[in-house]
């Protein structure tokens, strides 16, 4: 019989920002919590650790010098109960110090590249908490690998209701002023594949 882990077991209220603190590094690279709950995040295929890297780095050459841009990094959404995710890429404020977890109030924008074990994740769950915790961008790539029907879907948040609103149709390319001025096809991040 397996026994599971000693951070699997967890008190009534859930994992606290201190007791993931306190955990080791190769834990919490493999791990999101959401509600102070455990989420084992399966392990990222090369190809799509691949992707993620030449997007941010596409991203990262678009972005001011007051922006940094990171990729596979906590993002604490909340304290109690703790809601800690692990971003694809986050474009954030380059004045953060490094050993200083990034807030939702560090960053500018989000991006989420959907793998299959994260589809509703990406589309519904996350959507809900960057917009709730206010994040202003969200985008999300779908079918990173089949270059011909791969899509950015771009979010922003309304000042009203505090919730997501396309930014523009989902398609293989980003044109925009806004967070940051970029011109970015996607097919451009297939040929460096």
């Amino acid at each position: 019989m397996t026994t599971l882990p000693d951070w699997l077991h967890l008190p009534p209220e859930g994992i606290t920002a201190e007791a993931y603190e306190a955990m080791p590094e190769d834990v919490c690279r493999r791990i999101e919590v959401v509600d102070g709950g455990v989420v084992v995040v399966p392990a990222p295929t090369r190809s799509h650790q691949t992707f993620v890297r030449h997007l941010a780095s596409l991203i990262e050459a678009a972005v001011g010098e007051d922006l940094a841009v990171v990729t596979g990094a906590d993002l604490r959404l909340r304290d109690t109960p703790l809601l800690n995710r692990r971003p694809d890429v986050v474009v954030y404020d380059a004045n953060v110090p490094d050993d200083q977890v990034l807030r939702p109030g560090d960053c500018t924008l989000v991006v989420e590249v959907m793998s299959v074990g994260s589809v509703i994740t990406d589309q519904l769950d996350k959507l809900a908490e960057y917009a709730a915790a206010g994040i202003e961008h969200y985008w999300r790539v779908e079918n990173y690998d089949d270059p011909d029907r791969r899509q950015v879907f771009r979010y922003i948040t309304s000042p009203a209701s505090g919730t997501y609103h396309p930014a523009a149709p989902g398609g293989h390319a980003v044109s925009t002023k806004s967070p940051f001025a970029i011109d970015l096809d996607l097919h451009d991040v297939a040929r460096k594949l």
